[in-house]
């Protein structure tokens, strides 16, 4: 079985959809966000905070008998009182990030055909359970968007030295949806058009950016991107 939580929420079995009701939605959200067992109070106090103790382990125990008529197989585990996504489920969430970490880390690098790295460029693009406002994924979020605009940029520059212009421009603008105001993705789509001889180009985005900085937060780019289209304007 594998449990989907990068875009919409899906829990898939035999290669079909299963419908899982929403108790069970969350608390195989949370295993699969936090990726490691969960003390049963501590998880019915982060899924139903708006619940007295009593009732959010009353919520619980109904979420947990959703979650045994999901399969064939037990998708829940428990240990003591501690609770965990079995290990015949796999997550999208946990491959993604591992290969975002093997991809930072220098030592160790990804090894990874073109088309690989073109997948995680649309994996790492997806939000953390889209529609969801639960107040426990606010933070998480920010980790795991944290996480991808560094890997999208990586994986940019990687393009970009070795010549792959669209790649390179797909990953940054996908850096820049997830933090349109983070300077770093915008100059690296401004090196892309650079690269191909798009000055023009490089210089409607730097335009274009400079606009949104002093639009919504009243600052400049930094004098770093300043000088990089003063060198292509002037060369």
């Amino acid at each position: 079985m594998r449990l989907q939580i990068l875009g919409p929420f899906e829990l898939i079995c035999g290669g079909r959809p299963v419908a899982v009701p929403a108790g069970a939605q969350r608390l195989l959200a949370l295993f699969a966000v936090r990726g490691e067992g969960i003390h049963r109070r501590a998880a019915a106090e982060q899924l139903w905070p708006e619940c007295t103790p009593l009732r959010a382990a009353a919520n619980l125990r109904s979420a947990l008998c959703q979650s045994r008529k999901l399969g064939p197989k037990t998708v829940v585990v428990s240990e003591g009182h501690r609770l965990a996504l079995s290990p015949c489920i796999s997550v999208d969430h946990w491959e993604v990030c591992g290969a975002a970490r093997q991809l930072l880390e220098p030592e160790e690098g990804l090894q990874a055909t073109p088309a690989d790295l073109d997948r995680l460029v649309e994996e790492l693009s997806r939000p953390l359970l889209l529609g969801w406002d639960d107040e426990w994924l606010i933070l998480e979020r920010e980790r795991w968007d944290h996480m991808r605009l560094y890997a999208l940029e990586a994986l940019a520059q990687q393009f970009l030295a070795l010549d792959r212009f669209l790649a390179a421009h797909q990953a940054a603008l996908a850096a820049t949806s997830v933090d349109p105001y983070r300077e770093t993705a915008h100059r690296i789509a401004i090196e892309v058009h650079a690269a191909e001889g798009n000055v023009a180009c490089a210089v409607k985005h730097y335009l274009e950016y400079r606009r949104l900085l002093q639009r919504e937060l009243r600052v400049s780019p930094s004098q770093r991107m300043a000088e990089l289209i003063r060198e292509l304007t002037t060369a």
